[in-house]
């Protein structure tokens, strides 16, 4: 059910041995993120459970769901990369029905994650879900 996007970082995952180098390839995918416009970092957008600041703003067009995001850690932008590539393009009724856990874990992210980034990483899949499933 993963996107094609989300299967291309899938594939450089299995490619990348080392768990260093795809912690340097989550960065460089929240490096080559467009930026998030100021004005839409606001308390509205902002996702709480995150150790980090978080905005994640929806941009529905035609049925499908997709965001823009963006964080003050760099480590956290590269995750809203990753869950962009996830959640980009899905249809609104079937944003409820992608597993994150089981697409994150495909990429060994479940046990290189501290507590407090896995914990960000579900509030941040439960505000994509709540942003879709309002749009609907």
């Amino acid at each position: 059910m993963a996107t094609p996007a989300f299967e291309d970082i899938a594939e450089t995952f299995e490619f990348l041995d080392d768990w260093e180098d795809r912690y340097r390839h989550v960065i460089e995918l929240g490096k080559a993120m467009p930026p998030m416009p100021d004005a839409l970092k606001a308390p509205a957008t902002k996702v709480d459970g995150c150790a980090s600041q978080v905005w994640l703003h929806p941009a529905i067009a035609d049925g499908r769901f997709d965001f823009q995001g963006d964080s003050d850690a760099m480590i956290v932008r590269g995750l809203i990369a990753v869950l962009h590539a996830l959640y980009s393009g899905v249809p609104l009724a079937e944003v409820a029905r992608v597993d994150a856990h089981a697409e994150l874990g495909r990429l060994g992210l479940n046990d290189h994650l501290s507590a407090q980034r896995s914990n960000g990483v579900r509030a941040m899949v439960e505000r994509i879900r709540l942003l879709a499933a309002a749009a609907a």
